[in-house]
C-alpha cells in the first residue's frame, strides 16, 4: 500500500514537472513581453504627454484645462497600458473592461449635474466665447466681470461689487453678450424730446456734445440718430465708441454734458405724459 502511494506521488510530480517544462517558456516568454511592454508603454506615454503640453501651449490653453487635459490623457493611457501588459500574462480582461464600464456608468448617474457643468466647463474653457477681464451678459439673467474660470463654475463680479458664481452648464447653453472682448464699447441710450422741439437744433446739439468728449473715438464717428416717434416725445439715440477701460467714465459725461447742452439751448427732455379727465356727472333729483 506505501509503495503504490509512492508511486502516485512520484507520479504526480512526474506530471507536474512535464507540464512545467511545457509551460515555462510560455511563462518566461510572457514575462519578457509584458516587460517590454511596459517599458515601452511608459517611454511612449511621456513622449505623447510632452507633445500634447506643448500643443496646448502652442494653442494658449487656459492653464487650469491644460492641467486637467494632462491628467485625462495620463490615467487613460495608464489604464490602457495595463490593460495590454495583464493580458500578455494570460489574465482575460473583458473582467477589467466591464468593471470600468460599470463603475463609468454609477459615476455619471451619481453625478449628473456635476458632469453638466463639468462639460459646460470645457467646452467654455475651449471655445472661449469669454475670458478672464471680460464683462459679459447672458440671457439666463446675469451679468458681470469674469475674474475666474473653473471646471464647474465661472465666477463674475457685478458693477455693484457683489461675487455672482454661475454653473457652466446653464452658461455654456445660454447667448452670451461680451461687451469687452473686441476692444473697445459704443454707448446706446436715448433722449426723449418734445414733439414742438426743433429736431435738427437738437440732433447737432447732442451731436456736437458727443464729438468734444475727451474720451470719444473718432472712428467710427458719433451718432445721433431719431429712432421713434413716440407716444408724447421723440426719440434721440447717441451712439458713441470708446476702449473698455473708458466706457463707464464717458457715459456718465456724455448724460450730464447732453443734459447740460439741451437746457442751454432752450430745449426741454420729455417725460412720460398721460393727460386724464375727470368727468363728474350730476345727478338728477
Amino acid at each position: 500500500m506505501d509503495n503504490l502511494d509512492f508511486d502516485n506521488v512520484n507520479q504526480y510530480w512526474d506530471n507536474f514537472i512535464t507540464a512545467a517544462v511545457a509551460w515555462a517558456p510560455r511563462i518566461l516568454i510572457g514575462l519578457i513581453s509584458a516587460v517590454l511592454i511596459y517599458l515601452v508603454g511608459s517611454w511612449l506615454i511621456k513622449i505623447i504627454k510632452r507633445i500634447a503640453e506643448k500643443t496646448f501651449q502652442r494653442r494658449n490653453m487656459d492653464i487650469s484645462l491644460q492641467r486637467f487635459l494632462l491628467n485625462l490623457i495620463h490615467w487613460a493611457l495608464h489604464i490602457l497600458l495595463f490593460i495590454v501588459v495583464v493580458s500578455q500574462l494570460g489574465v482575460q480582461t473583458s473582467a477589467f473592461v466591464a468593471m470600468i464600464g460599470a463603475a463609468g456608468l454609477a459615476i455619471g448617474l451619481a453625478l449628473q449635474g456635476s458632469l453638466a457643468n463639468f462639460a459646460g466647463g470645457i467646452l467654455i474653457l475651449l471655445l472661449k466665447p469669454f475670458k478672464v477681464g471680460d464683462y459679459i451678459s447672458s440671457d439666463t439673467g446675469v451679468s458681470g466681470t469674469v475674474q475666474e474660470i473653473d471646471i464647474f463654475n465661472t465666477k463674475l463680479t457685478t458693477p455693484q461689487n457683489q461675487l455672482v458664481v454661475v454653473p457652466n452648464g446653464p452658461m455654456s447653453n445660454s447667448s452670451i453678450t461680451n461687451y469687452t472682448q473686441l476692444g473697445t464699447r459704443r454707448t446706446w441710450f436715448d433722449i426723449r424730446v418734445p414733439y414742438d422741439a426743433n429736431l435738427k437744433q437738437a440732433r447737432e446739439v447732442l451731436l456736437a456734445v458727443a464729438e468734444n468728449n475727451t474720451y470719444a473715438f473718432k472712428e467710427p464717428a458719433p451718432q445721433v440718430v431719431v429712432t421713434e416717434l413716440g407716444e408724447s416725445a421723440v426719440n434721440l439715440s447717441v451712439r458713441v465708441t470708446t476702449s473698455n477701460d473708458d466706457f463707464w467714465t464717458m457715459n456718465e459725461q456724455l448724460l450730464i454734458d447732453c443734459k447740460a447742452a439741451l437746457e442751454n439751448a432752450g430745449i426741454e427732455i420729455a417725460v412720460p405724459k398721460r393727460d386724464i379727465s375727470i368727468r363728474n356727472e350730476g345727478s338728477n333729483q
